[in-house]
């Protein structure tokens, strides 16, 4: 194989945390043994760099992982890697770290887990490439899946906003937040405001807010029961974020609830659950972080993603005229992003930011996101966005583009000194997408603190539209290796380009 076997082998000793499975449709046909493990939510890969990759899998018994992979497209060539041992501990999900590959190669795998006495259940397929030189690139982004009651509509076909992405042939897809709504229950159907009747596969564990963990990792597995996600997840490596959904709505550090659905008040202890879940449930490069969700991707010499955490540091969300500085990315996290952006040599640094920065979110008569409505200088949030901003200026930062979803609709928004009321700043774009399958919402409010400027914006037609209305929708990126243009579309819930722009990169 053109990889280093040794690498790859020492790389399957890493113990296992967890992760989802996304699959049976894209996969190709596998072999279920009576008696023996199965995969009963797919299979799964994530964070894909150059030399490196995730892939993770769920099985229904305490049993161990085991990962034939090939870059020879026949498995009769393969490695065969095993991995940890899963159980109830992990709500049986394993995840096994590659190490050792070769950058601009597809790779094969094959997922299986095997009983104690050494015999392999049932086993799927999915494929990943690494990024190399000279070769294009191309991604998706989107976030807000499974929300404000929406779910699996068999009549509908299920959430095929992932087929549409799916059919981009994409070389990753970046969650942008929201990956599930632990705070809404999901009901056999619901009333929407045109009068129509939206109906879901529904599950137990799905029925009301999720406060215990067995509750948060069922709604991991309700949204692998579609096969549109599975089959992405099969053949699309993911970069995963979490906002709040994954927890609470609007929630921080520290809050005390008012909701009389919770019994558990303390969001911290709802935090630590959740963030449990997301690490069993989606593959990523956690333990490299320093235990940290906040990361840099890299993608080759075109991109590198820099993927933030806007919950786990923030303050408690402030009123829009708050005196002094209020925290939304903390301290250590702005200087990590300022000195890795500084140091990337890729051509294109995206922000993959899980709230935007200049609409106004509120959370009743308070701030929820960065912007805080007002004019004039930077107020609470905005401090540390417009020192981010500034350092990038000063650090002579090229071609940083921030990435966001989370407010349910889809915008392109170009930022320049010239309108803002804060100036020390280069121009940059924001590109906004979502919701993928939730309720549409928008459009938002504006604050002209850094000189936002809407370029183009599609919304709903009316407040919590369904995802039969037709507006929802997902970003797409093509960067061609030659020149270097970042080409950016928004699109629709059929793949259709509402906007589109080429951005040329700045030697």
């Amino acid at each position: 194989m053109n990889l280093s076997r040794r690498q790859l082998l020492a790389a399957s000793t890493v113990a296992g945390a967890s992760l989802a499975l996304p699959g049976t449709a894209a996969a190709t046909p596998h072999l279920v043994r009576r008696g023996r493990p199965g995969l009963p939510s797919g299979i799964m890969s994530g964070d894909v760099s150059a030399s490196s990759a995730v892939v993770w899998s769920r099985t229904d018994r305490r049993a161990r992982l085991v990962v034939d992979l090939t870059s020879h497209g026949r498995f009769d060539r393969s490695i065969r890697l095993r991995g940890p041992v899963t159980g109830p501990e992990h709500d049986y999900t394993a995840q096994l770290p590659l190490k050792g590959l070769r950058p601009g190669q597809r790779y094969d795998y094959r997922i299986a887990f095997e009983d104690s006495d050494g015999r392999r259940g049932e086993s799927l397929e999915g494929s990943f490439s690494t990024p190399g030189r000279n070769r294009g690139l191309s991604f998706v982004w989107t976030g807000d899946t499974a929300g404000q009651g929406y779910g699996i509509n068999p009549e509908f076909g299920g959430m095929i906003a992932y087929r549409a992405m799916h059919d981009t042939r994409p070389d990753f897809f970046l969650h942008s937040g929201d990956n599930i709504y632990a705070d809404g229950p999901i009901a056999a159907e619901v009333e929407v405001a045109d009068g129509t009747i939206w109906k879901n596969v529904v599950t137990e564990e799905v029925a009301k807010v999720a406060e215990t963990l067995a509750e948060y990792r069922g709604r991991y597995k309700y949204n692998l029961l579609d096969d549109h996600v599975r089959a992405l997840y099969a053949d699309v490596p993911i970069v995963s974020q979490w906002d709040d959904h994954e927890t609470v709505n609007n929630w921080y550090p520290g809050e005390i609830l008012t909701d009389d659905r919770y019994t558990e008040k303390r969001v911290d202890v709802l935090a630590a659950r959740a963030r449990k879940a997301f690490l069993e449930y989606l593959p990523m490069e956690y333990t490299a972080g320093r235990g940290r969700l906040y990361r840099k991707v890299s993608y080759g010499p075109l991109l590198d993603i820099f993927c933030l955490d806007m919950r786990t540091y923030r303050d408690a969300n402030p009123k829009p005229d708050v005196p002094g500085e209020v925290a939304i990315l903390g301290r250590e996290q702005a200087e990590w992003l300022v000195r890795e952006v500084s140091r990337s040599k890729a051509t294109w640094k995206v922000i993959a930011s899980d709230m935007p920065i200049g609409v106004l979110v509120p959370d009743g008569t308070e701030i929820e996101a960065v912007a805080n409505g007002l004019p004039g200088a930077p107020g609470g949030r905005e401090h540390e966005i417009a020192w981010v901003l500034r350092q990038f200026k000063r650090r002579k930062v090229r071609n940083a583009i921030w990435l966001t979803a989370d407010v349910h609709y889809c915008a392109a928004h170009h930022y320049d000194p010239s309108r803002a009321s804060f100036t020390d700043f280069d121009p940059f774009w924001e590109l906004v997408a979502g919701p993928v399958n939730a309720g549409t919402f928008g459009p938002n409010a504006l604050d002209p603190t850094f000189g936002p400027k809407v370029e183009f914006v599609k919304a709903a037609d009316f407040p919590n539209q369904p995802p039969s209305g037709g507006n929802q929708f997902f970003g797409h990126v093509d960067i061609d290796p030659r020149t270097g243009v970042f080409t950016a579309s928004l699109r629709d819930l059929y793949g259709s380009v509402l906007w589109t722009k080429d951005i040329h990169p700045k030697r």
